[in-house]
């Protein structure tokens, strides 16, 4: 194996690991199939939720395409771009300074799951709209080489709670 091809598999380990140490874990909540698939299984629209982990008591649920047939059903597939996210406020809130001191410009990445065998992955990027106490979280697909554009916005004005 020459140095080229090493720095290559170095480079896509490191992406994978990356990817698969990340931040928190969906709970499905149900799916819905969206094509029949002879072998494997169909093509469907999955359902997911999961708690901000910096903010206690933000809940999102993520709506996302996921390929099916042979190579889906083995993890081989790359799962479309196209995703839906509502987040709500279901308890009471406090912004922590962590999280208002945050990247403000970029985010702050809450989640991320792999939607390809290594190069493509959904992730949940949260920002926090200070002049409208406001948490804004962004869904979109990246790529290692070519992304999507495809994306989707819920925003969760935090509001006193009362028990």
């Amino acid at each position: 194996m020459n140095q080229t091809n090493k720095s290559l598999l170095c480079i896509i380990t490191a992406i994978s690991l990356s990817s698969l140490s990340f931040l928190s874990h969906a709970e499905e909540i149900g799916s819905v199939d969206t094509v029949f698939k002879i072998f494997g299984p169909d093509h469907k629209i999955v359902v997911e939720a999961f708690d901000d982990p910096d903010v206690k008591n933000i809940t999102c649920y993520l709506s996302r395409a996921k390929t099916g047939g042979f190579t889906g059903g083995l993890g081989l597939a790359e799962d479309t771009s196209d995703a839906a996210i509502s987040c709500q406020q279901v308890g009471p809130v406090t912004v922590s300074d962590k999280v208002k001191k945050g990247k403000k410009d970029k985010g702050q990445v809450v989640f991320q799951k792999r939607t390809s065998m290594v190069f493509k992955k959904l992730q949940v990027v949260r920002f926090y709209d200070e002049a409208r106490h406001a948490l804004v979280y962004l869904t979109y697909s990246d790529k290692v080489v070519d992304g999507s554009p495809k994306n989707a916005l819920s925003a969760v004005p935090i509001m006193p709670w009362n028990n």
